[in-house]
C-alpha cells in the first residue's frame, strides 16, 4: 500500500482544497494549535469556528448465494473500472447502515438482500473513509448490468480474482469472509496485491 500523504490541516492532500473556507463565515481556515484540543485542528481565525474533517462512512455487503457463493460487481465506474469489488456505497443521512445496505446492493446489483453479521470493518485513509462489511442473505430480485457495475456474478471462495479485485478493503473482507467458510484454502498475502488506486 502507498503511503497517504497528509496536507495542510492533517487531511488527504486530495481533500485540502474542498476545506480551505470556514462554512460558517466564509473566513479562510488555519492549521494550527486550538486550546482545549489535543492536536492541531482547522479553524477560523475570524469567528474561531474549528472544522473537523472526519471520515465518511460506506456501507457494503457480501451477498451470498444459497450455494456459498459470493456475488460480486464488475465496476462501471472509476475508481477501480473493470475490476471486482462487493456493493456498496455511501450512507445517505437519513438512513441507517442496514438501509443502505440493502439500498446499494439493490441499485448496483438487482439483488435484494437481508444483511447479517458484520464481517468487518475497515478504514481507508486514500479516501477518508471507514467501510463497513455486511454477509447478507439473497432473499430476491435477479442479477443485472447497472450504471455502476458492467456484470454481476458468484464467485466460490476457491475461485475469488484476488489479482482483480479493486480496492484494499473489498480484500480484506473477502479474506474475512472466506476464513471462517473455507478454513482449508489458502489465503492471499494482501502485501502482494498491488492496488494502484482507492486503498
Amino acid at each position: 500500500m502507498s503511503e497517504v500523504r497528509f496536507g495542510r490541516g492533517g487531511i488527504p492532500d486530495w481533500l485540502e482544497p474542498m476545506v480551505r473556507y470556514c462554512s460558517r463565515c466564509g473566513g479562510l481556515l488555519g492549521f494550527g494549535p486550538i486550546e482545549g484540543e489535543e492536536r492541531d485542528r482547522l479553524s477560523c481565525p475570524s469567528c474561531g469556528f474549528v472544522s473537523y474533517i472526519n471520515p465518511r462512512l460506506v456501507v457494503t455487503t457480501l451477498p451470498i448465494t444459497g450455494r456459498g457463493e459470493v456475488m460480486l460487481i464488475r465496476r462501471g465506474i472509476e475508481p477501480g473500472r473493470g475490476r471486482w469489488a462487493q456493493p456498496g456505497g455511501f450512507l445517505e443521512i437519513d438512513e441507517t447502515v442496514r438501509e443502505a445496505a440493502v439500498r446499494e446492493t439493490l441499485e448496483e446489483t438487482g439483488l435484494r438482500v437481508e444483511p447479517g453479521a458484520i464481517v468487518g470493518l475497515y478504514s481507508r485513509l486514500h479516501a477518508g473513509v471507514v467501510v463497513v462489511a455486511f454477509e447478507a442473505q439473497i432473499v430476491g430480485g435477479v442479477p443485472t448490468v447497472t450504471r455502476e457495475s458492467l456484470e454481476t456474478r458468484p464467485f466460490a471462495p476457491e475461485a475469488i480474482p484476488w489479482p482483480e479485485i479493486a480496492f484494499e478493503t473489498s480484500l480484506r473482507a473477502l479474506r474475512d469472509w472466506v476464513a471462517p467458510v473455507r478454513p482449508d484454502l489458502p489465503l492471499p498475502d494482501l502485501a502482494t496485491i498491488g492496488r494502484s488506486f482507492g486503498g
